[in-house]
């Protein structure tokens, strides 16, 4: 076994784990969280009788990273380690896994599926586990799993009943849980304390080795002035407006300004009662000035010919799925006003002064002879796809020996990653074959990306803990973070505020710190009882909610063309993940698209073809057919492509769980008799 000593701060911090109590180490990105977490765990196999260290992460790939940077290296010669994904085999038979293994490193999700299976095989139990490791553990809140599993660690500790396991949490950034006083910060503080059953820790003596280790780099604020004249948003703006005036508002409907997140959520909501309310018009008026937000948010943060193709591409796939007037009427203020459009879009005179500001921030520490390597943080996918081409198509750029890719969420979708194109995007940074990364957030929080001396914010606003995780990046010696913004912008504001905000989480947590026990043990028990109930209380109004209405009593439209397709006792959910049709008859309303292609593969399904609707042009998305245990092919669907028609009227919802009646459990064998009776005479 490969043995490692730690530095003085880090030793502070482990000290009270070591001692076997459960503790949240917060140390800043950088300061060696998951190295102190390896030392717990190693002290912790070599004293206790049986031992059983279970690593919780909140995405796959970190599984890959703590098992190859840091648990196998020093662990792996002395003990049996195993890593285990939703991409893993192993999955299958998790709780023989465990039993088989010391230290097991895996997604949160697939400990909490194998707490709540009662299949032998894949189930375990809390008491099975003596410590209980949770990474990035301020996501330990309200319904995500961590928070699952530790609510079902606190029943159990409540009860009294033993044994549980030792817990230790590891975060860089707690935040403030968008309270903005002392007061409501230092609830927030105690909550994930109670929500993990730990005391927070951080180093007291040894501050100056860790600001020593962990330097915090310079902080500029690279400001651009209002763009002069911008005749692309101001026709976008003036298309809108035709549209406001076709579509006939509702007197009680006020829409915000034009090319702002607000407004998005103005017609999100438009939408939705559009739907609601069997008036098309409306729907579909606001999904298309959706588009034009959209392309104006893009016009204030990248090229305006980004922009403009947004708009191209909405727009070419929506000529062939024209259904009523409404549909001509939109796609004909597009088609009218394309080339005055597009005129704009290639004027450079007036393009976005923030790329030209952006260009600068990158030449400043880059160069042909410069050895510099930097993220630049952006907001969707869709704008690190259109900075990778500004920079690939930016000869300045490339003098300056920028070598870009792209590093976004893994996902299924053409602006996805796979987890192996993550894998070796990061590789090929960390071997310097790239020297910057176009980054959403998922570069911003645990992935081990090498130090970088510049990070840059661009058209970011998000909270405090991201901004804290961003900043982390850049740690290498006389490293920049650079906000790249608009004068008298919101992301200047943003940016202050979160910098208060950060503040804020350090005064809260010296606070809870210097509590006494006694006090400290009342309120986290106050705060764990609270939880426990309410948890029941939301649980007995979801199950309320889900016996509302028979599912018999529930017509299902589509969302696009309002046509009939199916009814709610139609739908079975497989393996608690898929909601599928299981009516024959279901076919005549959906034709097939394209081959899905996955990266995972699964134990009893593939997938097969997407599905649209059949009904006239309208061709709206609803999902994809899979195969089940190469018998069973079955269309399965997002609710969200759907409306429904309640006894009290439509409504729509984002996700299944949402939906107002009981869909009953797919069942194998009933299938196989209603498609197959011959088999069964």
């Amino acid at each position: 076994m490969a043995d490692f000593e730690l530095r003085a701060y880090q030793k502070e911090v482990v000290e009270r784990a070591l001692n076997r109590e459960n503790v949240i180490i917060w140390l800043p990105t950088g300061g060696g969280k998951t190295r102190a977490a390896v030392y717990v765990a190693k002290r912790h196999l070599e004293s206790t009788a049986n031992a059983k260290v279970m690593v919780l992460v909140n995405k796959v790939h970190l599984v890959d990273q703590h098992y190859n940077k840091e648990f196998e290296p020093h662990l792996g010669d002395h003990y049996k380690l195993m890593k285990v994904s939703g991409e893993s085999e192993e999955k299958d038979f998790f709780g023989i896994v465990v039993k088989s293994n010391d230290v097991i490193i895996c997604t949160a999700q697939i400990l909490y599926n194998a707490l709540i299976n009662k299949e032998e095989a894949k189930h375990i139990e809390l008491s099975d586990i003596t410590l209980l490791i949770i990474d990035e553990c301020h996501h330990t809140h309200k319904e995500s799993v961590y928070n699952k599993i530790m609510r079902c660690y606190i029943e159990k500790k409540l009860k009294g009943q033993q044994p549980i396991p030792q817990v230790l949490g590891l975060t860089a950034s707690p935040g403030t849980g968008g309270a903005t006083t002392l007061e409501g910060a230092v609830e927030h503080v105690l909550e994930i304390c109670a929500n993990l059953d730990s005391v927070i820790v951080s180093t007291k003596n040894y501050t100056p080795e860790l600001e020593e280790k962990v330097p915090r780099p310079k902080k500029t604020f690279d400001i651009v002035e209002k763009r002069a004249e911008d005749p692309f948003g101001d026709h976008i703006k003036w298309m809108m407006k035709q549209i406001h005036e076709y579509m006939d508002l509702p007197s009680d409907v006020r829409l915000r300004e034009c090319g702002t997140q607000e407004y998005e959520a103005d017609v999100v909501i438009l939408e939705q009662r559009g739907v609601r309310e069997n008036n098309r018009l409306l729907a579909q008026c606001a999904l298309h000035l959706r588009e034009y937000n959209d392309a104006l948010l893009i016009n204030d943060t990248l090229r305006m010919m980004d922009a403009y193709r947004s708009l191209e591409e909405f727009y070419n796939a929506k000529l062939t799925t024209a259904i009523d007037g409404t549909d001509h009427f939109l796609v004909g203020i597009f088609q009218e006003n394309q080339v005055e459009l597009k005129n704009f879009a290639t004027n450079h005179r007036f393009e976005n002064p923030k790329m030209a500001k952006l260009e600068s921030t990158l030449l400043s520490q880059f160069g042909p002879d410069v050895n510099s390597r930097g993220i630049l943080f952006s907001r969707t996918r869709r704008s690190t796809h259109c900075l990778h081409d500004w920079v690939l198509k930016n000869r300045t750029l490339q003098n300056a020996g920028i070598k870009a890719a792209i590093l976004t969420g893994a996902g299924n979708g053409i602006t996805y990653m796979t987890q192996h194109e993550q894998a070796d995007t990061i590789r090929n940074f960390r071997k310097g074959l790239l020297n910057l990364l176009i980054s959403t957030s998922v570069a911003e929080e645990g992935l081990d990306i090498p130090e970088c001396n510049l990070v840059v914010r661009y058209g970011l606003l998000t909270n405090e803990i991201a901004q804290q995780q961003a900043s982390g990046r850049a740690r290498a010696k006389d490293s920049q973070y650079s906000v790249v913004a608009q004068k008298g912008g919101r992301e200047v504001r943003r940016e202050l505020i979160n910098e208060y905000l950060e503040e804020l989480t350090g005064k809260a947590i010296d606070r809870v710190q210097i509590m006494s026990e006694h006090e400290f043990r009342r309120k986290i028990n106050e705060l764990q009882t609270q939880a426990i109930i309410i948890s029941k209380v939301l649980q007995d109004r979801k199950t309320e909610k889900k016996n509302q209405y028979p599912a018999s009593r529930i017509r299902i439209l589509c969302r696009n063309c309002f046509a009939q397709v199916a009814s709610g006792n139609d739908f079975r959910l497989l393996e608690n993940a898929h909601y599928v049709n299981i009516n024959p008859g279901f076919k005549n309303h959906y034709k097939l698209g394209g081959k899905v292609a996955l990266e995972k593969h699964f134990e009893d399904w593939e997938p097969g073809c997407t599905v649209s609707c059949n009904n006239g042009n309208c061709n709206k998305d609803w999902g994809f057919e899979m195969k089940y245990k190469k018998v069973a092919q079955l269309p399965n669907l997002a609710i969200k492509n759907f409306a429904l028609e309640t006894p009290d009227g439509r409504v729509t919802v984002k996700k299944w769980k949402d939906v107002p009646f009981m869909v009953e459990e797919f069942s194998f064998q009933h299938y196989c008799e209603a498609n197959f009776p011959d088999l069964f005479d």
